[in-house]
């Protein structure tokens, strides 16, 4: 699901990634959200190959398909969006868990013995700067407030940022979203992640040019 079309390899590809139905959210503001983006002009605005897809509920499902991502699409940024009942505002998460997953997916299940990735970290930290994304966020004329998280709650959110962090953690992000219309719209909060994936890829290009200056 999402977008598939192939990327030029002149274009640094930006991946973003929403999730499906689960629970009492039978339409995810998360997806609702990204399929928003492409709309908003990003790729003209940011010079990039924007690219959406949406995440089943499934702890197997990231497991085996978001490697594949990486390796597919080789992006210069990764932003993943979920929902969260009790947020309120955009929610930078800084970092992810390795283990405690306990709450079934959509198809009941949990992964083997509570751990997203055997053998590593309890926890990871994007190197992303969260703090200036959000001030980034809220300096701006945009209707949406941004904080920051460091729990994104055990659950698929917390599962696909960490899968994520672990393969690159210098350009990947997850931001939580409220749901739709508590307090803002789908187009509201995607003009909000607009911003905050302006400011996300700011930074990676930054740290990129750093190093091969460094390099050289």
């Amino acid at each position: 699901m999402g977008s598939n079309k192939e990327v030029p390899a002149c274009k640094e590809t930006v991946l973003v990634t929403g999730f499906g139905p689960f629970g009492v959210h039978k339409i995810n503001a998360s997806m609702e959200t990204v399929k928003l983006l492409p709309s908003l002009d990003l790729e003209r605005e940011l010079g990039i190959q924007l690219v959406t897809k949406e995440i089943p509920v499934e702890y197997s499902y990231v497991k085996t398909q978001i490697p594949q991502l990486w390796e597919l699409y080789k992006p210069k940024l990764v932003v993943h969006v979920g929902v969260s009942g009790m947020a309120q505002e955009l929610t930078l998460e800084t970092q992810a868990f390795n283990k405690g997953y306990g709450s079934l997916d959509i198809q009941g299940c949990v992964p083997e013995g509570g751990v997203c990735v055997e053998g590593c970290p309890d926890r990871l930290e994007s190197a992303i700067d969260m703090r200036k994304i959000c001030q980034n966020v809220n300096d701006s004329s945009c209707d949406v407030v941004s904080c920051i998280s460091t729990d994104p709650g055990r659950y698929l959110c917390d599962f696909v940022f960490y899968s994520s962090l672990h393969v690159d953690r210098t350009r990947v992000a997850f931001v939580h979203v409220p749901v739709l219309d508590k307090p803002y719209s789908a187009l509201q909060l995607a003009q909000g992640l607009k911003l905050a994936i302006a400011g996300m890829l700011a930074q990676v290009r930054e740290k990129d040019s750093n190093f091969k200056k460094a390099e050289i």
